[in-house]
């Protein structure tokens, strides 16, 4: 069975979804983004996420690292390197498909430029009967 993803909806007063859209707009990134990582965070740290106002945050995370917000994690250059290699190797793919595309399209063009076509099976049926007479 693999990994599918699951769907939760629920209702946010018009205030509070505001302010999430205006999270959401600060961090760059979509309304699901923010509430994926939220959740992300929460089955993380087993549900002990706690939301507090950012000067209490700084008074919290002094002398202890763990705590530091906005959470950061180190990636290693090997991970950096691989996925920059995966994306110029998807960039090359996207042109070649690109390039198909034009030649198919080339091709399609030359056959609706053909004035006739004709069958092979056509051109049998049609000698047939000329050497019965």
């Amino acid at each position: 069975m693999g990994n599918k993803n699951k769907t939760i909806s629920f209702r946010v007063s018009e205030d509070a979804f505001e302010s999430l859209q205006e999270i959401a707009e600060e961090r760059d990134i979509s309304l699901s983004a923010v509430f994926r990582d939220y959740v992300d965070q929460l089955v993380d740290h087993d549900g002990q996420v706690a939301v507090v106002p950012e000067a209490d945050l700084e008074d919290r995370t002094e002398g202890d690292e763990n705590l530091a917000f906005p959470p950061t994690v180190e990636v290693p250059k090997s991970f950096i390197r691989e996925h920059e290699r995966l994306e110029l190797e998807a960039d090359h793919l996207r042109e070649q498909l690109d390039e198909y595309k034009s030649y198919v399209t080339e091709l399609q063009d030359r056959l609706e430029d053909e004035d006739e076509v004709l069958l092979l099976d056509d051109l049998d049926d049609a000698d047939e009967p000329s050497q019965l007479r």
